[in-house]
């Protein structure tokens, strides 16, 4: 595994609190009255050694009156403090909520519309850490500008300027070291502690994508008793992981140290200056209580200004992911003047397509022209590779054409929206991928708004309800992570249900029947004539017993379709490549199988006492 291409620092902090503030605008009102609460209770912590001061001098001056007005005095700013930090920290929490909630919906929605490619090379585990990691991020980086590092700058600077009123020389020294200090804190977090960071996070996530694919594909594992191979895959990442994070958190404590060396050189020239002044006569004992005090408090607070660069630096490492989520274009977008597509007869066109994947100087496909006529069932055969899975994603607009278009009953797929296109075409993928969820509600899928006698219906035409009434729970039975508590046959008898139910004028069917029992495959085949009649079908298949029944027949070779006609006509070519597919499958013993009407009947009666029952 290659180590992610490192970014300028700046440019990842850049990124990160310009996402960040982009997204403090949507709550600009909650996020300035947070501002003000958190500044001004500080602001009451800056004026409590000023009266510490007074304090001392009225009691060694034996002033009860003053010595009572200044506790008090500090009495009232301590109330006043709490009273505005909890305040800030109640406001906080509805910000922060609002801010990860509203992020998290919208990384789901872009990665939702991210290209199939993307889909294709990402892992799904990397992807939700990224999300998940970097939304908590989120959280740590309000609390660390809005209630840390905001009241740690107020402190600074009132300090600052009350010092230099009293003593100029204690002021400066305050200044200086304050200076010195943040200044070594942010260059050892940016410069050195974050290239680190970013490092070991992204090893991080690379743990959470290999998890996520062993765990996804245990099925696989236990086949082959790689268990032990997994476990050392999975170690030998581990232990990138780990040296990447030592090396983080030894630079970070090192950094720390250094800090710590900063503030210890601070306090002595501070309290030496004290000192020196109170020598010269140039300072009372209140002075020299008041010059402590500001020290104690803006000490704690540049300890903490240390921690908080850390943890913002941290929090920016965990964003820049989820941030680089939403810089990361759409695939496929819909056009600025998309309308809803209006799909009656279903008729396709490819009107002189070309069509080349990314980058790639050679065509797919150069001024492809074919019609699908409504209502026609046609089957696309060809070798692996050959355009058949391109042909069906250019209909869905999965892909944009680079040339000519897309057309169904005369519209183009590009001046659609994609939901509305989407929504008039029924797909059977090869592999039916199912949700964690009820079988009705898989089902539903199609159409959410359908009753149970509806996804009933849908089930028996599918030839699934009978395994569904089986099942302890029927149709509210859970089918597992992408379906595995079914079998092949079951998860594909469901997805056939999920189109009866959605209805659509358009059906297409990725190679329903592969890999198939014979029982399963022709209760399927049953259920896939049913499914194609009034509509227009396109059948991707290998084995060709899924095709021979069709009104017609696509053949591809190399992004052309080099034959086309019906299955007796094609066999009549003795040097076509389906006459050859067709000797080759019969050769070996394939099941080249009966037209279905000579197996099952033309399924009429069937049809009819589903439709007699209404359901």
């Amino acid at each position: 595994m290659s180590e992610p291409r490192k970014k300028p620092p700046g440019g990842r902090i850049g990124a990160v609190l310009g996402f960040t503030f982009r997204h403090w605008r949507t709550e600009r009102r909650r996020a300035i009255l947070i501002a003000l609460a958190i500044s001004t209770a500080t602001a009451t912590e800056v004026a409590v050694p000023l009266f510490a001061g007074r304090l001392v001098d009225a009691l060694s001056g034996a002033n009860l009156r003053g010595a009572m007005t200044a506790f008090l005095a500090m009495v009232a700013l301590g109330l006043a403090m709490v009273a505005l930090r909890h305040l800030a920290w109640m406001g906080t929490i509805p910000f922060t909520l609002r801010l990860m909630g509203n992020i998290a919906e919208q990384a789901f929605h872009r990665v939702q519309r991210f290209s199939t490619d993307w889909h294709a090379n990402s892992f799904a585990g990397s992807t939700v850490r990224k999300i998940t990691r970097g939304i908590w991020a989120l959280d740590i980086m309000n609390d660390v500008l809005l209630l840390a590092l905001l009241p740690s700058l107020v402190v600074l600077l009132g300090t600052m300027v009350m010092l230099g009123i009293q003593a100029p020389l204690l002021g400066a020294i305050m200044g200086v070291g304050a200076l010195l200090y943040v200044g070594l804190t942010v260059v050892l977090a940016t410069r050195w502690v974050a290239p680190a960071s970013t490092l070991s996070n992204a090893w991080d996530t690379k743990m959470g994508g290999l998890l996520s694919d062993a765990i996804g594909a245990n099925s696989v594992v236990k086949a082959f008793g790689a268990e032990d191979r997994e476990e050392q895959r999975f170690g030998t990442l581990v232990g990138k992981w780990r040296k990447r994070a030592r090396r983080t958190w030894t630079r970070a404590t090192w950094s720390g140290t250094a800090q710590l060396m900063v503030l210890w050189t601070v306090r002595t020239a501070l309290v030496g200056g004290a000192l020196w002044l109170w020598a010269q006569g140039k300072a009372t004992p209140g002075d020299i209580a008041y010059v402590l005090t500001s020290y104690f408090v803006v000490h704690g607070y540049l300890v903490d200004i240390g921690q908080h660069v850390h943890h913002l630096q941290r929090a920016v490492n965990e964003m820049e992911e989820l941030v680089a989520l939403h810089d990361e274009p759409l695939g496929i977008d819909d056009a600025a003047d998309a309308l809803p597509i209006m799909v009656g007869a279903g008729e396709i066109r490819f009107d002189h397509v070309g069509f080349r994947y990314g980058g790639h100087e050679t065509p797919l496909y150069d001024d492809l022209h074919v019609t699908i006529a409504a209502g026609q069932r046609v089957g696309l055969v060809g070798h692996s590779g050959s355009g058949k899975t391109s042909f069906v994603k250019l209909i869905q607009r999965l892909y944009d054409v680079t040339e000519g278009a897309v057309l169904i009953d005369g519209q183009d797929v590009r001046a659609a929206t994609q939901q509305s296109l989407r929504r008039q075409i029924a797909m059977v993928q090869q592999e039916p991928i199912l949700f964690h969820r009820s079988l009705a509600d898989n089902i539903a899928y199609a159409r959410p708004g359908a009753t149970r006698a509806e996804i009933e219906r849908a089930a028996r035409l599918a030839n699934a309800h009978d395994f569904i009434e089986r099942l302890p729970r029927g149709y509210a039975t859970l089918v597992g992570e992408r379906g595995v508590k079914l079998s092949g046959g079951e998860r594909q008898r469901v997805a056939l249900a999920r189109a009866f139910l959605a209805d659509a004028p358009i059906l297409i069917l990725d190679e329903a029947t592969s890999s198939l029992d014979s029982e399963s495959e022709a209760l399927i085949q049953q259920a896939m004539d049913r499914l194609m009649q009034g509509r227009t079908a396109i059948v991707i298949a290998h084995r060709l017993s899924t095709v021979r029944a069709l009104d017609r027949i696509l053949v591809f070779d190399r992004g052309r379709i080099v034959e086309d006609g019906d299955h007796a006509a094609l066999l009549t070519q003795k040097d076509g490549i389906y006459r050859r597919l067709f000797d080759r499958q019969a050769g070996a013993g394939a099941p080249i199988l009966a037209p279905l009407e000579d197996l099952f009947g033309d399924g009429a009666e069937d049809d009819a006492q589903i439709a007699a029952s209404g359901r």
